[in-house]
């Protein structure tokens, strides 16, 4: 076994315990026993079978203070070269290992990558001004980085919120979209007053700017009273639920197929989003690549994308074919440009390249065209019912009580860019989590983060210890950073990262009271 380095030596402890392997690992047992020992707690009982729970655990250790990461490198030799480069032009420079890699990263065991960095600061403004004077020099990567965030085993601060739903509570859950339709955003506080919400978190992952599609849509799968209303990344962890207080957390896949009158079959792209630009990829003939890549959007000049009413009164303008198709499935026009009104009931499924031509071939006035919509749940097909829906996350991070994080798989580590998993995963950030118990009860999970002496936030690695010391067996992260919301009676109660606050959302997972 290759020696451990001393700062790696915590975090390896939970692999290797896994193994019946034993290691000293005080600064990771003294973080296990911080998520079982809570400095404060306070807890609520919202309704019958509904509790919150607000809860600081640990405290600051380990160096504070800020460095600036002027560039990553995946071999050491142009880490070293670039690190001369600095110190000749009058900075102070480290290069660091990036010993980690993703649980399920066929070269674990090998560093990730190596960073050059210059500092440490013991202000923010002093690191920004270096960063400053660094992009000047040409280093335009450069980014200033707290230090307690870096990922090295701390014990905290965390400041942790938690909703625990037993499964015998009365009220229901219900994933919404932000005003209602696709293409829009909305704060998590707003969702909750208009439909008078007791508690909500904020659910999956979306796009957030237009460059990478249609601003709102979920970058992922979203079912909503039962409707598909946007795809599957490729069987990425997402959290299943209906409203009888059930939850499951499963690999879910979605296969959408559209049918001529003469049973001519072909696949249907997407749903519900603009063509050619798919958030998080895992689409059927994405330009890039047909495997998930997190928050990356790959192209796709020939899709077929069905609209229906929840995308809002028109589809997307653009060159290609639309077909209307009414709440029968009939064929009502065929136009030679998109951007079609979407009839009430009815569809618009839009062509762009050689799917248009297919559209034009197929699609005959006064004929049907039939859309077939699968999801499957650990390969098993949900039922067609309002009470099922579906929030997409990713990865997962437990399975059967046991840490198992799939960020390799599920597109969170890509061989292509290794920086990116360094960032999104073995990085402090702010989490949304969501949790089952062996007992069924669920549990929806915030962490804040970007908080200097408040909250620290959280990596992959400990979200999955957190989970473990609040009873889960299964666990899967939802969508995290400025993202991270949650709302009880109406009001904010934790502290978004986001410079200007509250961030408007794409969806939204809501807790509506009991009937009395």
């Amino acid at each position: 076994m290759k020696r451990l380095e001393k700062n790696r030596m915590g975090r390896a402890a939970l692999f290797f315990s896994l193994m019946g392997i034993l290691l000293p690992a005080p600064l990771a047992n003294a973080q296990e026993e911080s998520f079982t020992t809570p400095k404060t707690t306070h807890v609520q009982k919202l309704e019958k079978g509904l509790t919150y729970t607000d809860s600081v655990y640990g405290k600051a250790s380990g160096p504070s203070g800020y460095m600036v990461d002027a560039a990553f490198t995946e071999g050491r030799a142009e880490a070293e070269r670039i690190s001369s480069e600095l110190k000749s032009k009058g900075y102070k420079t480290t290069v660091k290992t990036l010993a980690d890699r993703a649980q399920d990263d066929p070269k674990r065991g090998t560093p990730l990558g190596y960073l050059v960095r210059t500092g440490p600061f013991q202000k923010d403004a002093e690191a920004k001004s270096e960063q400053k004077k660094l992009v000047s020099d040409g280093y335009n990567k450069s980014k200033v980085v707290y230090i307690p965030e870096d990922g090295e085993e701390s014990t905290g601060p965390w400041a942790v919120r938690l909703l625990e739903i037993d499964r015998k509570w009365n009220g229901s859950l219900k994933p919404v979209l932000g005003q209602g339709i696709v293409p829009g955003k909305e704060k998590l506080s707003d969702m909750a007053k208009s439909t008078g919400a007791v508690a909500g978190v904020n659910g999956g992952y979306f796009v957030m700017g237009p460059q990478d599609g249609t601003e709102g849509d979920l970058a992922g799968v979203s079912v909503i009273n039962g409707d598909l209303i946007s795809e599957a990344v490729k069987g990425r962890t997402s959290l299943v639920l209906n409203r009888n207080s059930k939850a499951s957390i499963s690999s879910v896949k979605t296969k959408l197929i559209v049918k001529d009158s003469h049973g001519d079959k072909v696949n249907l792209d997407g749903l519900n989003r603009d063509p050619g630009l798919v958030r998080g990829c895992g689409g059927i003939d994405d330009t890039e690549t047909v495997l998930p890549r997190h928050d990356f959007t790959c192209t796709d000049p020939d899709e077929l994308i069905q609209y229906t009413s929840v995308f809002g009164n028109r589809a997307p303008e653009g060159s290609g074919t639309d077909v209307v198709l009414g709440r029968d499935g009939k064929v009502l026009e065929i136009r030679s440009s998109r951007g079609a009104s979407i009839p009430l009931g009815g569809s618009v499924i839009a062509g762009t390249g050689d799917s248009a031509d297919w559209l034009k071939e197929h699609a005959v006035p006064g004929r049907k065209l039939t859309v077939k919509k699968t999801v499957t749940a650990d390969n098993k097909a949900l039922p067609s019912s309002a009470k099922y829906g579906v929030v997409n996350g990713g990865p997962r991070l437990l399975k059967h009580g046991e840490t198992y994080i799939n960020s390799t798989k599920e597109g969170f580590h890509q061989p292509v860019d290794p920086e990116f998993y360094y960032r999104f995963g073995e990085r402090r950030n702010p989490r949304t989590i969501a949790g089952i118990k062996p007992n069924g009860n669920l549990l929806l999970v915030t962490v804040d983060g970007k908080k200097p002496g408040y909250s620290i936030g959280m990596t992959f690695e400990e979200e999955a210890r957190l989970m473990k010391a609040l009873g889960a067996a299964e666990a899967v992260n939802l969508d995290g950073g400025g993202s991270t919301t949650m709302n009880v009676n109406g009001e904010l109660v934790n502290d978004p990262s986001d410079a200007a606050g509250e961030r408007p959302i794409g969806d939204g997972l809501l807790l509506l009271p009991s009937k009395k």
